[in-house]
């Protein structure tokens, strides 16, 4: 992991500040720390950090159609979300989901795709964490930009996010 960790000698992007910031006041242990290589993708952190894809906390947002709110689902990185679960969990009388674009995301969250945090979003979104992340001790989680990340357990992500745990993905299937 070292190479691949680069040290604040500039100034932080807005969003992982805001990231920095909420975790400092939670009183969080490990503050983010800046990829040299962008890692927009679940499998591109997992080989940044050297750590199992499982380990990487992706965070997927959904756009709830009855009302325009973001949905955010955490799950490991080795997984798919099962949207019909998260839906179930999500929307009343038969409310639908829909993708969330570009736009969306940066607009609800603050942040841009790749580098969606857990926490530090614009305006709350509705938050669920895929239980399949308590296979690991530590996971990393995007820190508000696509180079950054931070380390945490899956009971941490649980508290700072004060979000409920389910299952929410597509079983997982051996090739």
């Amino acid at each position: 992991m070292s190479d691949a960790v680069l040290n604040f000698s500039t100034e932080r992007p807005a969003g992982l500040q805001r990231v920095a910031e909420a975790l400092a006041a939670a009183g969080h242990p490990h503050a983010p720390v800046m990829l040299s290589d962008a890692a927009r993708t679940a499998q591109q952190a997992a080989d940044a950090l050297g750590v199992a894809l499982g380990q990487i906390a992706k965070s997927i947002i959904f756009r709830r159609k009855m009302d325009d709110v973001a949905v955010l689902v955490i799950t490991s990185g080795d997984l798919r979300v099962d949207e019909k679960k998260v839906q179930a969990l999500v929307c009343a009388d038969g409310g639908k989901l829909g993708r969330a674009d570009a736009e969306f995301v940066k607009a609800k969250t603050g942040f841009s795709i790749g580098g969606v945090s857990p926490l530090a979003h614009a305006t709350a979104p509705v938050t669920l964490i895929d239980a399949q992340l308590f296979r690991f001790a530590d996971i990393w989680a995007a820190a508000g930009h696509p180079h950054g990340v931070f380390r945490l357990s899956p009971a941490e992500l649980k508290s700072l996010t004060g979000a409920p745990v389910h299952d929410v993905t597509e079983p997982h299937t051996s090739s």
